[in-house]
């Protein structure tokens, strides 16, 4: 009890814990719009698409500055999901294709960025592979701060068109036909994954993003039929991965954050898969057992094969 108390009073050790209880939070809320658009490979693609805007934040900054670091990665996310956008409205190549191929360029250009930036040898580009996996321990009060200010912003700007990002996620035709500004709307949408996905690159890293975006979103459709209890819920569902990936990786030594979080929400979506009510593998398979014993035996004559039937059209000789 002792162990715990001191760990818990431990100031970096409440940082960490906070700020990935917030990211967990936002990435939840977030990527449920991702999930039920069928793009959960966007948060991949943003973020790794995000190395290279950090290396050449690195490369302007000269030093490993946050605050031209993190806008960096915007930019090229930003530069990565209009990119998808204008191959899946010009060509003929589906949203997965696109998607694929955003993310591979992006992702080697920052590695080649990287790895010239590293043969530098300058003492400052040390620090820039924490960002492939992340690094909590480095999270700061400002960062807390930045993450506070920006999950409300962005919480507000969802809670302001809620229906229109809605009708989107569901049934673009019909918001089309409605008049409703549907390329503007899902601009926005990815402009925002993109946000949540910049801010966690510091605490989860480029690599593991993509989880905390998706799977929160993806345990929460196990349990919801609706789409505002589904945002809470994954929104909670991330904030507990979040904050219990955070006690855990204090508690051992060489434990990352990232990773350890990760692990316990995928946790989370295996459970919701086996044990959700009507949708999961258990649910479902004793709802068949049921129906299989509610149905009348079908009872075949012992005879049956060797009855012979009359053939229409056919005369007995």
């Amino acid at each position: 009890m002792s162990f715990l108390q001191d760990l818990l009073g431990s100031q970096i050790v409440q940082l960490v814990v906070l700020g990935a209880a917030l990211l967990g939070a936002m990435s939840g809320i977030l990527g449920s719009f991702a999930v039920l658009r069928q793009q959960s490979l966007l948060g991949d693609t943003l973020s790794h698409a995000a190395l290279p805007g950090v290396c050449i934040g690195y490369l302007i900054a000269g030093e490993r500055q946050l605050s031209l670091l993190l806008p960096g990665a915007l930019v090229t996310g930003t530069l990565a999901a209009l990119s998808v956008m204008l191959i899946t409205k010009r060509t003929r190549l589906k949203t997965d294709a696109a998607l694929g191929i955003a993310l591979s360029v992006f992702f080697a250009i920052g590695t080649v960025l990287l790895t010239l930036i590293q043969a530098q040898g300058s003492v400052g580009s040390a620090g820039l592979s924490s960002f492939l996996f992340g690094q909590a321990a480095a999270i700061t009060k400002g960062d807390i701060s930045l993450m506070i200010g920006t999950g409300t912003l962005l919480l507000g700007v969802v809670l302001l068109f809620w229906k229109e990002f809605k009708l989107v996620s569901f049934d673009p035709a019909s918001a089309q036909v409605l008049g409703l500004p549907v390329l503007a709307l899902e601009g926005a949408l990815t402009l925002i994954v993109a946000i949540a996905v910049v801010l966690g690159l510091q605490l989860v890293g480029v690599i593991l993003m993509v989880a905390l975006l998706i799977a929160p979103a993806a345990a929460a459709r196990q349990w919801t039929r609706s789409l505002s209890s589904m945002v809470m819920l994954a929104g909670l569902l991330g904030a507990v991965a979040g904050a219990g990936g955070a006690l855990v990786s204090a508690t051992g030594r060489g434990l990352a954050t990232g990773p350890v979080v990760v692990l316990i929400i995928t946790g989370i979506v295996l459970i919701s898969l086996l044990i959700a009510p009507q949708r999961g593998i258990l649910w479902q398979a004793r709802a068949r057992r049921r129906l299989t014993k509610r149905l009348p035996a079908v009872t075949v004559p012992h005879d049956a094969k060797r009855r012979k039937f009359p053939i229409r059209g056919v005369k007995r000789g």
